[in-house]
């Protein structure tokens, strides 16, 4: 049972680690990056993010928030935790 719940979380973790952010997030608008606006070469800056006042944040901004930490922080310990899976599928055949 406790087997279970964990192939399933890593594979839910999996799913999310391998999503292309130009090809499908992009599409359904759960992108990090901004439209680029044209404005007689001046850069504008979210003063939000600098004024130290957390804003009221939606769920579809803390969910791109989490697949970009799950895509940037769990890369490297999921190809671990996947190989010693599968050494242990292999080995004992569970």
């Amino acid at each position: 049972m406790l087997g279970t719940i964990i192939y399933v979380a890593v594979l839910l973790v999996n799913a999310v680690a391998i999503l292309n952010e130009e090809r499908f997030l992009a599409r359904i608008g759960w992108t990090t990056s901004r439209p680029q606006v044209a404005n007689a070469g001046f850069q504008s800056y979210d003063q939000t993010a600098y004024s130290g006042v957390q804003g009221d944040v939606g769920i579809k901004a803390k969910g791109i928030e989490l697949v970009t930490a799950v895509r940037t922080l769990l890369r490297i310990p999921l190809i671990a935790i996947n190989i010693v899976i599968i050494v242990y599928e292999l080995v004992l055949g569970g």
